[in-house]
């Protein structure tokens, strides 16, 4: 809230220089002063934290993207495209210590607000495969691995996701796993 707070001051202060400046006729100085006023005026649409987090999180530092998106502390007051990514952001790098259901929550919401890119949709779902797949949720999970699939258009991400529906062909279903905790894990023993 205090960013927001002086942001709002350097804005009006930058708009009135400018003013000021092409009234006593600094023209070229007045022009500068826009481009300055532009800048901060951005500033309004673009989360600075935001953007951090996401170029640490392509670099490949996953605990510096997370210490910028924990930085963020009021997410509903941004624009709602960035909104959703802080709240990808926040179910992809913190899955362990939220857990499967808080994440799951987290990237629903983050995909019905909308991601911009084809490729975080992709990586949002694929995720979200995941955690289903842990879950024992194997066919809805099988339906997110295709969606991924489709809308990885570039094909960066085709090996993973062949990877995981290799794995989901192998892993159990549900009901073989209630059926295995059911039976106590016990082995029949052979016929005599």
């Amino acid at each position: 809230m205090i960013g927001f707070i002086i942001r709002c001051v350097l804005a009006a202060a930058s708009l009135f220089f400018t003013v000021a400046l092409f009234y006593n006729g600094y023209w070229g100085w007045g022009i500068v002063m826009i481009f300055v006023s532009a800048i901060i005026g951005f500033s309004f649409f673009r989360n600075e934290k935001m953007i951090l987090a996401l170029n640490a999180m392509r670099m490949g530092d996953t605990e510096k993207a997370k210490k910028q998106i924990n930085k963020i502390t009021h997410p509903q007051f941004l624009p709602k495209k960035q909104h959703a990514y802080v709240l990808f952001l926040q179910a992809v790098l913190g899955t362990q210590e939220l857990g499967f259901a808080k994440s799951e929550e987290l990237l629903r919401k983050s995909i019905s607000m909308g991601l911009r890119t084809g490729q975080d949709n992709a990586v949002a779902r694929m995720h979200l495969a995941g955690i289903c797949a842990q879950t024992g949720r194997k066919t809805e999970s099988l339906t997110l691995l295709a969606e991924a699939k489709k809308l990885d258009t570039s094909g960066m991400m085709k090996e993973q996701i062949n990877q995981m529906q290799k794995q989901m062909q192998v892993a159990p279903s549900k009901n073989q796993m209630r059926m295995a905790q059911m039976m106590g894990g016990r082995k029949k023993t052979p016929r005599r």
